[in-house]
Parts: C-alpha cells; sequence; structure tokens
C-alpha cells in the first residue's frame, strides 16, 4: 500500500518479463524544470515481451536497469511542478510524450532531439548506450502510480480527449508524423499498408482528418478491412492483399495516376513483397514513408527511384508539437478517436493486460492500465 512518500509499482526484476507490484519512494524532481504526474492511465505495447527479453547476451537494444518499470504512453493529472516551470499548474491534464533526449548533442543542438544519438523512450527502450544516461535522469514508465517528466515534454489535453485515448498517443502521434512527412493533405491521395493494425488505423483516421481526398487501406483481414472502410465509406476504399494486384487496383482507384504518398505500417516479420508492391502504387514523385519497423531486407532498384523521383523515408516517433496538433484536432472535432475499444486492466493487472496486447486483435482494441 502506498503511502504520502510512497507509490506502488509494477516491476520487472529479471529478464523474464514479468511484473512484480512493488511499493517504492515517491519520485522527488530532479530539476526545477521537472514536472510530477499523477498517472490515470498508461499504453500496453503488444511488442513489450520482445523488448524486456533483451537484456544480457541478446541485447541489441539499450534497455533500462533492473527492476524497470516500463510503460511507454502515459497520461495523468500535474501533481506538481518545478520552481522553473511555466504554462502548467497542479490539476492540468497532460500525455507524457516520452521521447527523451539528451539536449547537448549536435542533432539536440540543430533542433532535431528525435535524432539525438542519445534517443530514448522513457519506460520503453533506448537507441544506444548513452541512453542509460537517460534512464538515469527519467525511470519511470507509466506502470506505477507518479512519473517525473521535463515540462516540456509534456501535451496538454483538452476534455475531449479521455486519458485511455491519450494512452494511445504514441501510436496516433507515430502516424500523424509519417504523414505530415508524406505530404499528406488537401487534394492529396494515401494508401495505408497495415491499415487494420495499431499504427495503421491511426493513420486512416489521421489522413481523413488532415484533409485526405482518397485513403486506400490495404491489409489481410476482410472483416476489419469492412470496419474500416465503414469509417468513411466514400473516401476509404479497400484491398484484401493476396487478392491481386496492389498496384494495379491502386491506379485504377487513382484515375491510372498511382497515389501520392505510401505510409508503410507493417511490423516485423511481414514479407518485403508487399512494400515492393506498395512502391508500384506511388506516382511519379510519390513518397513511402516507412514507421511500421519492416525487418525484411528490402531489394531496390535505386535507378528506377531517380527517375520515377521516389522517395524512401524512414520516420520514427514524433515531437512534443506534433501531439498538441493531435490534442487540438480531437477537441475542434477534425480527428475521432472515439472508434477504441478500450480493454481496461488494474495497475496490479500488468501481466494479464500485456497478454491481451499480445493477441493483436486489431487496431479498435486498445488496452490500457488505469488508475
Amino acid at each position: 500500500m502506498s503511502t504520502a512518500n510512497t507509490m506502488r509499482a509494477m516491476r520487472v526484476h529479471d529478464a523474464g518479463g514479468r511484473f512484480v507490484l512493488d511499493t517504492i519512494p515517491k519520485p522527488d524532481l530532479l530539476r526545477p524544470t521537472d514536472v510530477l504526474v499523477s498517472v490515470k492511465a498508461s499504453g500496453v505495447v503488444p511488442n513489450l515481451r520482445n523488448v524486456m527479453s533483451h537484456y544480457g547476451d541478446r541485447a541489441y537494444l539499450t534497455v533500462p536497469d533492473l527492476p524497470a518499470i516500463y510503460g511507454l504512453d502515459a497520461a495523468g493529472v500535474v501533481a506538481e511542478v518545478g520552481s522553473a516551470v511555466t504554462g502548467l499548474s497542479r490539476g492540468d491534464r497532460v500525455y507524457i510524450n516520452p521521447g527523451r533526449s539528451c539536449g547537448s548533442c549536435h542533432a539536440c543542438r540543430i533542433g532535431e532531439p528525435i535524432n539525438c544519438e542519445a534517443f530514448t523512450f522513457q519506460g520503453y527502450f533506448g537507441f544506444g548506450p548513452k541512453s542509460k544516461n537517460i534512464y538515469r535522469q527519467y525511470p519511470y514508465g507509466g506502470f506505477c502510480e507518479f512519473a517525473t517528466a521535463p515540462a516540456d515534454g509534456l501535451v496538454k489535453l483538452p476534455d475531449a480527449v479521455s486519458f485511455e485515448t491519450a494512452a494511445r498517443f504514441g501510436y496516433l502521434g507515430t502516424a500523424y508524423s509519417g504523414l505530415r512527412k508524406a505530404g499528406v493533405g488537401a487534394g492529396r491521395t494515401v494508401l495505408i499498408v497495415g491499415a487494420t493494425g495499431t499504427l495503421g488505423l491511426g493513420a486512416v483516421q489521421i489522413a481523413r482528418a488532415m484533409g485526405a481526398i482518397k485513403i486506400l487501406c490495404v491489409a489481410r483481414n476482410e472483416a476489419v478491412l469492412a470496419k474500416v472502410k465503414a469509417l468513411d465509406p466514400q473516401r476509404i476504399s479497400t484491398f484484401s492483399y493476396g487478392t491481386g494486384s496492389l498496384a494495379d487496383w491502386a491506379r485504377q482507384e487513382t484515375g491510372g495516376t498511382g497515389v501520392d504518398a505510401v505510409v508503410d505500417a507493417i511490423g516485423p516479420g511481414s514479407p518485403h513483397q508487399v512494400t515492393l508492391d506498395a512502391m508500384a502504387s506511388l506516382r511519379r514523385g510519390g513518397k513511402l514513408v516507412e514507421i511500421g519497423s519492416m525487418t525484411d531486407p528490402l531489394p531496390i532498384v535505386m535507378h528506377e527511384m531517380m527517375c520515377s523521383q521516389i522517395s524512401i523515408i524512414g520516420s520514427v516517433w514524433f515531437s512534443v508539437a506534433e501531439g498538441q496538433d493531435l490534442a487540438h484536432m480531437a477537441a475542434a472535432g477534425t480527428l475521432d478517436l472515439d472508434v477504441f475499444d478500450h480493454h481496461r486492466y488494474q495497475l496490479d493487472q500488468a501481466n494479464e493486460a500485456l497478454s491481451d496486447a499480445e493477441k493483436r486483435a486489431s487496431g479498435f482494441v486498445n488496452v490500457v492500465i488505469v488508475q
């Protein structure tokens, strides 16, 4: 049981990845620009167990030292602000963007913190050995009662966005940033690969909000594809991969031109042919943005890309500003985030929540720990 100076946390103590309920000291603010957040909801990432297994000899990601508090996407209420914090007050509803950077490397100095050599997801994993220092500063993921974060890492939430929905912002923000890099907007067409998944469904909803005139949705599950099409039958067309030529279908849907953009949201383990077929759907000058971590090596003819002026862009995560955009769009009613089926679990049910998330039922399911 927690007290005024302690809190409950579900921590991982070994590489087996099982969560254990512990009572630990309540966090102190490390610096005057930090904020203490009372966590109300945290997203559960289906891939979390794979990340937690990368301790020891198999490690290729930088993971926090054990015991560790995971939980990538946390949302809650500001409980305390540092003496130098402005623009935030106790009681404010916020989402913690977990992307942390060092603030002083070359990338940070030129305004590209996501490209920081120490870039780290608070409550998840880091991209290099320098992430260890970030973990020491911000060791609290969302699977606990309180978490600290820098004030400039918070997105203020309108009342229109529930804490459960905000716990989906990691996926939504990643999709939004990818769509922006692809140039999606009014008058543009976009093909979304993996449109029934967690990333893909978010991309569909955000592409609608951004004004895309035609949204081509590709996946294998025809039943879930039908649910996606029902979101906006006038603008959404669907294709069950494996039932014909994806490129031919995309060109038929766009008057023979091809799509302006492809957002590839398929995950690790998918065959590269899906991505190649999506690339063949692009018009001259089109862009493919990778957000889904497809790991199968991709054979590309560079001469063909050059002649067609095709761009392939990698996009990881999103900025606090992009997260704030999503919050504003939801508040304005242009972005519909009421499509999710929230599967709610209590903090001490983190193991059960992860097992549920690993089923990957569809992008409509949002597994979340609530407090």
